[in-house]
């Protein structure tokens, strides 16, 4: 593999015992110009290098150096990750320390010779670097313990044994037409920042996506808006609403204007025979999963109105967003999205919210069980239910 980035360091990095044990952590970056910025040409090349070296499967980690440089970059990695590391002697405090614009630092699974070697991983939970070592352990507690009394991230949780559902579906509801490659429905609206990723993975899996923006500056423009996206779901078998930040979340989030669209007589209706005549696939993340709870359809399957009953998203416990991977124990395997999973299994996902609670009375939830409407819970080390997502 060949691209032009910044020519590796050599020096003493590790003994070969140590370099068998760990992975070989590079910086890879972009040519700088005169001005003191990447060059395009040549960062494009090094967006490519990275995202073949992910997709082969031979970076197993990549971070994009902040303000921090090198420095706070390994820093979090190895926090995250729970991993110690030894710095290459060669590495300069400007290597470490000064900013690196457009650059990554890769963990690679296998030795090679590309970009600036920063050194390499190991178990060990120390930082290392021309003899001195840093438990980081320690530097966790120092870390984030600064800013705990105003804003917590260890918050204790009452224990509490959490049932663990299983529901094995015997029958699964399926399009009453079928089509070689479904169309996939995608609305965009003020504040929508996923749709062309949504849109990829559905042509990536076999799906025909049409993403559809819904234009706000008039009411005309909505009306128009309105009139185009009811008549596009006659032709549709799958509706995704990605997520993002509907209208800024404000006031108090929960994609108010999203509800507020597919309300209108003329998309509620058509979304409802979608669901009810043609067994039609929806599906919604981040503020698109909120507008799903928030119009009734889910756990009902229909647009209806909410009643004090109703269930809900509320803010998180601990007060703030939490964006971090969370271990997941599938509990149902009925709706089609999960056909391929077993009650059972676990996952590791990716998580993002400031809302992120689901909110139903006790009733409600023996219900949802029952019917196998539970998808998935939290879990922890060793797959037990758990209430928290760590």
């Amino acid at each position: 593999m060949s691209f032009a980035v910044t020519t590796a360091k050599t020096g003493d990095i590790a003994s070969p015992e140590f370099k068998a044990a760990g992975h070989r952590v590079a910086l890879i970056q972009p040519k700088i110009n005169a001005d003191g910025l990447p060059d395009a040409d040549n960062l494009s090349k090094v967006f490519e290098a990275v995202h073949s070296l992910i997709a082969a499967g031979k970076a197993v980690a990549a971070y994009t150096p902040g303000y921090g440089g090198v420095a706070e970059a390994v820093l979090k990695m190895c926090l995250g990750n729970g991993l110690g590391f030894t710095f290459d002697d060669g590495v300069s405090d400007e290597d470490l320390f000064g900013y690196h614009y457009g650059a990554f630092v890769l963990e690679l699974a296998e030795d090679l010779p590309i970009g600036l070697a920063l050194g390499y991983t190991d178990a060990s939970g120390v930082l290392c670097r021309r003899g001195e070592r840093v438990e980081l352990d320690g530097l966790l507690k120092i870390y984030e313990g600064k800013l705990e009394p105003v804003y917590p991230c260890s918050i204790e949780m009452p224990a509490e044994n959490v049932p663990a559902f299983s529901y094995a579906a015997e029958n699964r509801a399926a399009p009453a037409v079928k089509h070689l490659r479904p169309r996939a429905l995608i609305p965009v609206f003020p504040g929508t920042n996923c749709e062309v990723d949504s849109a990829r993975a559905f042509a990536e899996a076999g799906a025909e996506p049409e993403i559809v923006v819904v234009k706000n500056l008039t009411a005309a423009a909505i009306a128009e808006s309105v009139d185009y996206f009811a008549r596009r779901v006659a032709d549709a078998q799958i509706i995704f609403i990605p997520g993002g930040f509907s209208g800024g979340d404000e006031p108090d989030g929960s994609a108010k204007f999203i509800t507020a669209f597919f309300r209108s007589p003329a998309v509620r209706d058509a979304v409802n025979e979608f669901l009810g005549s043609r067994d039609g696939l929806m599906a919604g993340v981040c503020n698109g999963f909120q507008a799903l709870v928030k119009l009734g359809l889910v756990p009902w399957g229909e647009i209806r109105e909410q009643t004090e009953d109703s269930p809900t998203l509320t803010c998180n416990i601990i007060g703030r967003h939490q964006s971090r991977l969370a271990r997941i124990r599938i509990a149902s395997d009925k709706s089609p999205w999960l056909a391929a999973t077993k009650p059972g299994e676990i996952y590791t996902v990716p998580i993002s919210h400031g809302e992120g609670r689901f909110l139903a009375s006790p009733a409600l939830v023996k219900k949802l069980a029952a019917n196998g409407q539970i998808a998935t819970q939290y879990a922890d080390e060793d797959g037990v239910p758990s209430m928290t997502s760590r």
